[in-house]
């Protein structure tokens, strides 16, 4: 245990739940629903890279919500040739956001270390994600239970890495920045982002990253047992 640490701030996606896999069967979902005839595996391939520089360009105030949930779609349908209309663009993805808390297959080694730390941390979740769905990720996938508190972007009006959430995060956990701990897999949002207040950090290193050698990461989340 890290005894100047009492608080543990986890990311959500891609760093507890697992996005990837549970996005790709909402896909499957959608693609039957709107009957859209590209092989399933090729389409995901494609959007993966447009939807993360989309959340780039959000996290930046660069797009709105609605430009990420319309954009990412188009951008990827344009590469493969087909075109729809925004009423259609904006029906999928609202299926897409129906469908994508239904699935809540975690990461490897996540219930692991939620239940390793509880005894001994107060954990807490700080996200970008879209408020609604990411309280329905935690109710579904069964850990909610975990985290005392849960502050998202939308709740605050800023987006990680603005020193604003996580302050609110800090200030609803009641906890100073130095006792705190932020374990993130984007490096920008989550890890520069919580050092910039006084947080300690460590990397979940999701997309194997080259990051600054003076910065803690792991690479399974099992290995936070290792600093925690």
């Amino acid at each position: 245990m890290a005894i100047n640490i009492t608080d543990v701030f986890f990311d959500l996606d891609h760093t507890l739940w697992d996005f990837d896999r549970n996005s790709a069967l909402a896909f499957k979902r959608l693609f039957q629903r709107h009957d859209i005839g590209i092989e399933l595996v090729d389409f995901i391939e494609v959007y993966e890279p447009i939807n993360f520089s989309y959340w780039k360009l959000y996290r930046e105030d660069r797009v709105s919500k609605q430009d990420l949930r319309r954009g990412r779609f188009r951008d990827a349908f344009d590469v493969f040739g087909v075109e729809f209309s925004v009423d259609e663009l904006d029906a999928m993805a609202v299926t897409y956001i129906d469908e994508l808390p239904k699935d809540n297959h975690l990461l490897d080694g996540a219930w692991e270390v939620l239940e390793y730390l509880s005894p001994n941390y107060q954990l807490h979740i700080i996200t970008n994600g879209f408020a609604e769905v990411q309280a329905l990720k935690l109710q579904n996938s069964r850990i909610a239970h975990f985290f005392e508190t849960v502050t998202s972007s939308e709740e605050v009006g800023l987006k990680k890495p603005h020193p604003v959430i996580f302050e609110t995060a800090l200030d609803k956990a009641s906890v100073r920045p130095d006792k705190s701990i932020m374990i993130g897999d984007t490096f920008e949002a989550d890890i520069l982002g919580a050092e910039k207040v006084g947080m300690d950090t460590l990397f979940f290193n999701y997309r194997k990253d080259n990051v600054p050698k003076t910065y803690k990461v792991v690479n399974q989340l099992t290995e936070i047992k290792r600093h925690l």
